[in-house]
């Protein structure tokens, strides 16, 4: 795993990233990425810490290896994609807008940011001032915005609540460019606002046997139904 600042590190899997966060009592893996990584191994080499698992979102590249943990965190929302739609294992503890997780010495905040997924979240480092993973805002990237579980109504919603806050100045997506600045935010909503109310032009094209409309959105791409 890369360290990517002091007790905080990443591996990447296949195009997603697996965090590991420590504090001084307890770490956090945040995802299990797409291939089942042994991550137990992976987190061994960095802490000896007694170690547990919170999920961005329920997509099947972010939970890959849960089956390695008995218990995991994750907002209820992503309960039916979680249970029903990939058939995930494990008993889930929910967790919400404004719950603070305690490492030890080292606060983390759930920030909840629907849309790209029902349930979809991010951690506030609280004393590091940044965010850490999950995929509504990416740099470089492509973030899904097809299928019957996307909204993006929700998905402006959320981005413009996270930035009006003022207690974070980076983010480490989960996908795409390692880390981003916050200024990535306001192109991302423009972007979605231009969709939504179909001003954007998009690109036809096929992505995994879906057809599917490509927009800019700034830095990023949103990748939506086909109109």
């Amino acid at each position: 795993m890369k360290e990517l600042y002091e007790k905080t590190w990443a591996e990447k899997d296949n195009g997603v990233r697996i965090f590991l966060l420590a504090g001084t009592e307890k770490a956090l893996v945040v995802d299990t990425g797409m291939t089942g990584l042994d991550i137990r191994k992976l987190a061994a080499e960095h802490t000896d810490l007694p170690l547990f698992l919170l999920n961005t979102h329920a997509d099947m590249d972010h939970i890959a290896g849960n089956g390695q943990f008995d218990d995991f965190i994750m907002h209820p929302s992503e309960a039916f994609l979680y249970r029903n739609m990939q058939h995930g294992k494990g008993r889930m503890h929910p967790v919400y807008e404004g719950d603070r997780i305690d490492l030890g010495g080292r606060i983390l905040e759930v920030i909840h940011l629907p849309g790209h997924t029902p349930g979809s979240i991010t951690l506030l480092d609280m004393e590091n001032r940044c965010l850490i993973g999950g995929d509504p805002i990416q740099e470089n990237g492509d973030i899904f915005m097809f299928g019957t579980h996307r909204n993006m109504e929700a998905y402006i919603s959320g981005l413009m609540r996270l930035d009006a806050r003022l207690d974070f100045d980076s983010i480490y997506p989960s996908h795409a460019k390692e880390k981003v600045n916050r200024d990535v935010i306001p192109g991302l909503i423009n972007g979605a606002e231009d969709i939504l109310n179909g001003k954007a032009e998009g690109t036809e094209e096929e992505f995994h046997g879906n057809r599917i409309m490509s927009y800019s959105a700034g830095r990023a791409r949103l990748l939506c139904d086909f109109r």
